[in-house]
């Protein structure tokens, strides 16, 4: 049985943007490529979160030491998502990182 928090919880996460993509970088998701992710997320106001369901858990994609500690390999899928007024652009500069297989086009040294 499902208390109100926890259906509300799963209501709220319904109404926010969510994307996807498969990790194809070598190393998958290690130091450089979560740097980028966060370096990225922290351009944006929104609350933004990484994980690899689209049910959770969720991190904070713009902590270092979480998204790091996530750990995922290549050919995973993962998820964004954010909360906030720029929240769609979030997901969407964030999707398209990770399928440009973490270039340099957002300005950050490799």
């Amino acid at each position: 049985m499902s208390s109100p928090s926890t259906q509300n919880v799963e209501e709220i996460a319904l109404e926010r943007p969510i994307g996807q993509a498969l990790i194809t970088h070598e190393g998958g998701l290690h130091a450089r490529p979560s740097i980028k992710v966060t370096k990225l997320s922290k351009r944006f106001q929104s609350k933004v979160w990484v994980g690899v369901s689209p049910e959770g858990p969720w991190t904070d994609a713009k902590s270092i030491a979480k998204v790091m500690a996530m750990k995922t390999p290549i050919q995973t899928v993962i998820y964004f998502t954010a909360e906030g007024d720029d929240a769609e652009q979030a997901v969407k500069a964030l999707v398209a990182l990770v399928l440009d297989d973490f270039a340099d086009a957002a300005g950050d040294a490799a």
